[in-house]
């Protein structure tokens, strides 16, 4: 579903555990041939996926800003040039590495070797859907291993793209293998398959602790980036501008649907009643409109569920006592996006810890 409409624009596949099965046994057959590979030659496949990621970048920013609402500008020059970056650093990284080793009293050297581990699954969030996706995707590669990979299901276009353009650069099939479909019939069953040796998610808490369960019950390696933004603490000696735009950014970009967003914020009270009036006036001059126009710096919101969510929150914060003081309500874009999935720049005071 395009969100800055409404509108249904394409359909994924609803795979299952048989699916989950099929690529996994690939990614096991890829294996031996992939981690046998010297560095340089993965080095240079990883560097031509690179490439042509930064050649497709007008197309892959129009399908992420299609799929996930954000404004156009933003995945051109961030999600894009990042996921591009992504496989460039790491096809460089595995050509420089080193370690240390040490001796024993001058009869024995103790040393580390570094071996991938075999298939791993890497499951991606939708607020930064092809960055994500490629910053587990890529190291994951470079370093010899096998991925099957599942993408959000609300955001799977660009990484169906990425498909595409793995085979253009030379990936050996079954290297990486990327399953559409829902948690429950493609999440979970990734996850409790014997042969994935190590887990890498990024999401909500409550997935993240059944995942954490998953692994612990057959030892897999997990990395768990979970839900967790950060509060901004201002101070009253700050360096006043940047602390404001920068509270700014952090806290609208992406529509505030990222990991850095500053969803609570602290001001000491001798600066507050300032720093408030003059982030409510930068707040109100936010554009909020088509994703397509470059003027547009706010954009939609991934979907209606999630549109719904917020909204509700902010229902249940004024019932709590806190007072809006800008923002608040669904928002209203004409044409094209008139039922489009829209939220203003909301600033709430008053509430408790």
């Amino acid at each position: 579903i395009d969100p800055s409409t409404g509108s249904v624009y394409g359909e994924i596949p609803n795979s299952d555990r048989r699916d989950i099965d099929l690529a996994v046994s690939a990614a096991k057959s890829a294996f031996p041939g992939w981690s046998s590979l010297s560095t340089a030659k993965r080095s240079r496949i990883l560097q031509k996926i690179s490439s042509l990621i930064e050649n497709n970048l007008s197309t892959l920013a129009d399908a992420e800003s299609l799929d996930n609402g954000k404004p156009i500008w933003l995945a051109s020059r961030v999600d894009i040039p990042r996921a591009s970056e992504n496989f460039s650093f790491f096809a460089n990284a595995i050509t420089t590495f080193s370690s240390e080793s040490h001796s024993m009293s001058d009869f024995a050297v103790n040393y580390t070797l570094r071996d991938p581990i075999g298939v791993v699954a890497c499951i991606s969030p939708w607020n930064l859907p092809l960055y994500l996706f490629t910053w587990k995707i890529a190291p994951a590669l470079a370093t010899g291993n096998c991925v099957v990979a599942k993408p959000s299901e609300i955001t799977p276009m660009t990484a169906f793209l990425l498909a595409k353009i793995c085979q253009d650069a030379g990936l050996p099939a079954g290297v990486l293998n990327i399953v559409h479909g829902l948690g429950e019939s493609v999440g979970q069953p990734l996850c409790e398959h014997p042969e994935i040796k190590a887990i890498s998610f990024t999401g909500g808490t409550t997935t993240g602790k059944t995942i954490a369960g998953i692994a612990a019950s057959q030892l897999k390696k997990t990395s768990l980036e979970l839900g967790g933004k950060n509060p901004n603490v201002i101070f009253a000696d700050c360096d006043y501008e940047r602390a404001l735009s920068t509270s700014l950014l952090s806290s609208f970009s992406n529509q505030g649907q990222i990991c850095l967003c500053g969803s609570r914020i602290y001001v000491e009270k001798s600066l507050y009643p300032k720093f408030r009036e003059d982030l409510v006036q930068r707040t109100l001059q936010l554009t909020i409109g088509d994703p397509r126009e470059e003027t547009t710096k706010v954009g939609a919101v991934v979907s209606k569920a999630h549109m719904e969510k917020i909204l509700s929150c902010i229902e249940r914060a004024k019932a709590e006592g806190g007072r809006v003081l800008c923002g608040g309500n669904r928002a209203v874009v004409s044409g094209r996006c008139s039922n489009g999935y829209f939220v203003e720049p909301t600033i709430i005071e008053g509430l408790g810890p």
